[in-house]
C-alpha cells in the first residue's frame, strides 16, 4: 500500500481528497501542524506529495524547493494559481506535475498513478546516473551534474534536455524531439523556452570546465559531443 501525504489546510477538500484515495486503497497521511509542515513531510516517510501553495505560515513553492533537496519522492502540486507562470514556477522548483483547482478526482488519480508508475514501478528499474563517454554525470535523483570535481543543480528542464542529449550522444537530436520532451500538458512550451535551457545548459557546462560540448546544427537540432572539449 503506497502512502500519500496531503498538504492541504482547506478541511473539506482534504477530507475528500482522503476519502477518495482511501477507496483506492492508498493509505493517506494529512499535516496537523502547519507550523512545522516542513518537519512533518521529512518524516512522513510518504511515497507521494500532493502539496497545496497557499499554506498558513508556510509558502507552498518554498517547500518544493527545500524538499526536493532531500528526496525524489514524487512531488504534485494542487493549486488553485493557474497562470502559466506559477505552473512554470512550480515545475521548475522540483514539481513532478501541476495540477489546478478545481479538478476532476479521476484526473488526480491518474497523476497520482503516474508518478509512483515512475518512480517504483515499471520505469524504476533503469540507474539512477547516466554518465556521458566523457565523463560528465548525470543524476536522474537530485537533478544535479557532476564533473572535474565540481556539482552543479539543474533545473527539471535543463535535466530532460540534457538527458535526452547525453543518451545520444555524437548523435543530432531535432528540435521536435527536445520540444516533445519538454511538453507537459500543464503549461505551454514554445522553441524560445527550448532556446532559452540549451543557453543556460551550456553555461553551466562551462563553470565545470566543459565548453563547446553542445553544437547547434542549424535548422535541425543539437548534438552532444562525446568528446567533450575542455574549456581553459
Amino acid at each position: 500500500m503506497y502512502k500519500i501525504l496531503v498538504v492541504e489546510d482547506d478541511i473539506k477538500l482534504n477530507d475528500l481528497i482522503t476519502e477518495y484515495l482511501q477507496r483506492y486503497k492508498y493509505e493517506v497521511v494529512n499535516i496537523q501542524d502547519f507550523k512545522n509542515v516542513d518537519t512533518e513531510l521529512e518524516k512522513s516517510n510518504a511515497d507521494l506529495v500532493l502539496l497545496d501553495i497557499n499554506l498558513p505560515y508556510y509558502d507552498g513553492f518554498q517547500l518544493c524547493k527545500t524538499f526536493r533537496r532531500v528526496s525524489k519522492i514524487p512531488v504534485i502540486i494542487i493549486s488553485s494559481r493557474s497562470s502559466d507562470e506559477e505552473q512554470i514556477r512550480g515545475i521548475e522548483l522540483g514539481a513532478d506535475d501541476y495540477i489546478v483547482k478545481p479538478f476532476n478526482f479521476d484526473f488526480l488519480l491518474a497523476k497520482i498513478q503516474a508518478g509512483i508508475r515512475r518512480v517504483y514501478g515499471e520505469y524504476a528499474n533503469e540507474s539512477n546516473i547516466l554518465e556521458s563517454d566523457g565523463g560528465i554525470k548525470l543524476n536522474k535523483d537530485t537533478f544535479k551534474i557532476f564533473y572535474n570535481q565540481i556539482e552543479l543543480e539543474l533545473s527539471k528542464n535543463e535535466f530532460k534536455l540534457l538527458n535526452m542529449l547525453i543518451k545520444n550522444e555524437n548523435k543530432i537530436v531535432s528540435r521536435e524531439e527536445l520540444l516533445e520532451e519538454l511538453w507537459d500538458d500543464s503549461f505551454f512550451v514554445d522553441d524560445n523556452t527550448l532556446t532559452v535551457n540549451i543557453t543556460r545548459i551550456r553555461n553551466k557546462l562551462k563553470k565545470l570546465g566543459v565548453s563547446e560540448a553542445i553544437s547547434t546544427k542549424r535548422g535541425v537540432g543539437y548534438i552532444f559531443h562525446t568528446t567533450a572539449n575542455k574549456g581553459n
